[in-house]
């Protein structure tokens, strides 16, 4: 689910020879792992309090515990993501609306059901990134408190003040650091199977965790306390979705062979340790993790672990950028500004108002919850319900679009999704305990994405009105042609079949023709990229007017100027100093008779506008832009 990082190559720096698969391999590490590699900070500590209950800790509950712990590693991460999911590319790039954009190619049309599965899994994304840097920093932090209790105050104020340094540097871009991210989360995975082997000999027989047989007696033995329990052991697979997520950025096998060679068995050895370590000496389930080390090296250890969950934090943080951009594209949100913050590096964007909200919501959240463990109950909902999404998604693209039987699919993918519905049964019972928070967040989301798409219909219908079709226009041209003036005129619709409001007010108003007339289209791919043979499309429709419809990918930024100049291979001499481009401004106005709540009609036309113009977003020069003032009601 964290969607874009420092991975892409972008398409104007030559030719760049690829990196090497021990360089994607590591890279992978870097960002793809950073979420569920700083899991053993607080997962273990939470899920065995969540079991021990009245009965304190004993081996039948931390072998239980661990139990648990192990198989949902391999269930969930290693079968669901790892073998299967990994496979179920869009033209190499994975997550949720990738998924979703399969779902549609696979039935063949977008259908509402599968939108709305597509939209509450993004919704879900979002309201788990707002917790994710609070929660993963400030479990680092709080490493200080084991040395002394002394530093307890400090522990709120150095973890905003770390998130507020994290968030001000976005706008420089990850570039720098983003080649920092891999090598340091090797020494962090390195370092986690070091604390964690060590502490093995403690308790020997903690090895017997592998078996199954002890996490089913835990939940058959205690299924009220089992289901408290899987909750809190859903938090050892959060991050588990970026493995889906950034399939673009590293390519299946890097991200498998760092999972089998490093990430799996370094969590599997320090979560061992950790139980080891609680067995042995009970006094340590005060923090189990940072107790894994003498007092001599605590500090130096919550400095790495501070360093490994900024970059967690800065994973979901670029995520978040990614899956806003997919979902503009998508036409699910307003056009938001988006700075490209490399030249070399396509996946390195920075969105201010993204940025702005995400910063205000985790420091909204430090405050409210205040210490690592309040803010783990209010994590794991949001991401299990993500997993179920991407479950059933699954299941279509698998039925419909592999062409497996149902039988072949349902015997695949049912015990998944089933594994899936149990945890978020399980996490749904932290919705008292602060989960309610990210599914806030993500309900505000749903209502965004809804009230856009509804207000973008009925303004459709509603200009659709007033507007004349093109081929009726052309014929009244045709018998009383206006005055032709030199150069070309490019109008943007959104409907190629109806003239542009700007061209029928430029025609009513000055009373000229252009000799070249664009009707211009910009249509959006179901998949992340358009090659350039694909992206223009020219249809001569008179002497004087054209119909070009420019294609872009879902996760690229339209350039119009820079697709334009691909048509003078269609024999179109597109010369940028001799051409006008003709925008409609629309001012927007609440109608009663909308269809529509009030606060609706409100709310999307806030949302309209705060959209950045559609000047700036295309990329079109702003000299050579003429924008004609419209009103419509809506």
């Amino acid at each position: 689910m964290k969607d874009a990082h420092a991975g892409h190559a972008g398409s104007d720096t030559g030719h760049v020879a690829p990196p090497s698969f021990a360089a994607l391999t590591v890279g992978s590490i870097g960002v793809v792992y950073g979420d569920i590699g700083t899991s053993p900070l607080y997962a273990f500590r939470e899920a065995v309090l969540a079991a021990s209950g009245a009965q304190g800790v004993t081996p039948a509950v931390v072998l239980g515990v661990l139990s648990m712990v192990v198989w949902a590693l391999i269930i969930v991460v290693t079968i669901k993501y790892i073998v299967i999911l990994l496979r179920a590319d869009n033209n190499g790039e994975g997550g949720t609306l990738s998924l979703t954009a399969l779902a549609f190619r696979a039935l063949g049309r977008r259908t509402t059901p599968v939108l709305m599965l597509g939209v509450i899994g993004a919704a879900m994304f979002y309201g788990g990134t707002f917790i994710t840097p609070a929660l993963s920093v400030m479990s680092a932090i709080e490493g200080i408190k084991v040395a002394t209790p002394a530093f307890d105050p400090y522990v709120l104020p150095l973890t905003m003040a770390i998130l507020v340094c994290l968030f001000a540097v976005q706008s420089h871009g990850t570039g720098r650091v983003a080649s920092l991210f891999g090598p340091l989360m090797v020494i962090w995975f390195l370092v986690l199977a070091v604390l964690g082997a060590i502490h093995i000999a403690d308790y020997p027989g903690i090895f017997h965790a592998l078996n199954p047989y002890y996490a089913i007696m835990f939940m058959v033995g205690s299924p009220g306390i089992a289901l408290a329990t899987l909750a809190a052991v859903y938090l050892v697979i959060t991050g588990s979705e970026a493995l889906y997520a950034d399939l673009g950025h590293f390519g299946r096998k890097p991200i498998q062979a760092a999972w089998v060679f490093l990430v799996l068995p370094a969590l599997l050895l320090n979560y061992f340790g950790q139980g080891a370590l609680v067995l042995a000496d009970p006094s340590a389930m005060v923090d189990p993790f940072y107790r894994l080390v003498p007092e001599a090296l605590l500090l130096p250890l919550v400095v790495l672990a501070t360093m490994a969950t900024a970059v967690a934090s800065q994973a979901v943080i670029t995520g978040a950028y990614s899956i806003t951009q997919q979902a503009i594209q998508l036409g699910l949100l307003p056009r938001f500004e988006i700075r490209h913050t490399s030249a070399s590096q396509y996946g390195q964007i920075y969105m201010p108002r993204v940025n702005m909200v995400l910063l205000i919501g985790v420091l909204m959240l430090v405050m409210l919850f205040r210490t690592s463990g309040a803010l783990a109950h209010a994590y794991v909902l949001a991401v299990s319900a993500t997993s179920l999404v991407a479950g059933i998604l699954g299941f279509i693209v698998f039925w419909k679009l592999w062409k497996w039987s149902f039988w072949t699919t349902a015997m695949v993918m049912i015990p998944l999704i089933a594994v899936d519905v149990l945890f978020f049964a399980a996490t749904s019972m932290k919705i008292l305990e602060g989960a309610w928070v990210p599914v806030a967040f993500g309900i505000v989301i749903v209502m965004i994405i809804i009230t856009w798409r509804r207000g973008s219909g009925i303004l459709i219908t509603k200009t659709r009105r007033t507007e004349v079709p093109i081929d009726t226009l052309l014929r009244s041209l045709e018998k009383r042609p206006p005055h032709i003036v030199t150069g070309t005129a490019v109008f943007l619709t959104s409907d190629p079949d109806f003239a542009p409001t700007a061209m029928l007010h430029n025609l009513k108003h000055n009373k000229v023709l252009h000799e070249h007339n664009v009707i211009l289209t910009i249509v959006t791919s179901d998949t992340p990229r358009v090659p350039e043979g694909d992206r223009v499309q020219i249809n001569p429709l008179s002497e004087h007017f054209s119909r070009v419809s420019l294609k872009f990918g879902y996760m690229e930024q339209p350039n119009i100027p820079k697709a334009l100049a691909i048509a003078r291979k269609h024999g179109w001499q597109f010369d940028i100093m001799s051409t006008s481009f003709f925008l409609s401004r629309r001012t927007l106005r609440p109608s009663s008779k909308s269809g529509m709540p009030a606060w609706q009609d409100h709310l999307f036309i806030w949302l309209a506008q705060s959209a950045n113009d559609a000047t700036s977003y295309f990329q079109i020069p702003t000299g050579r832009v003429v924008e004609v003032g419209t009103q419509v009601t809506v």
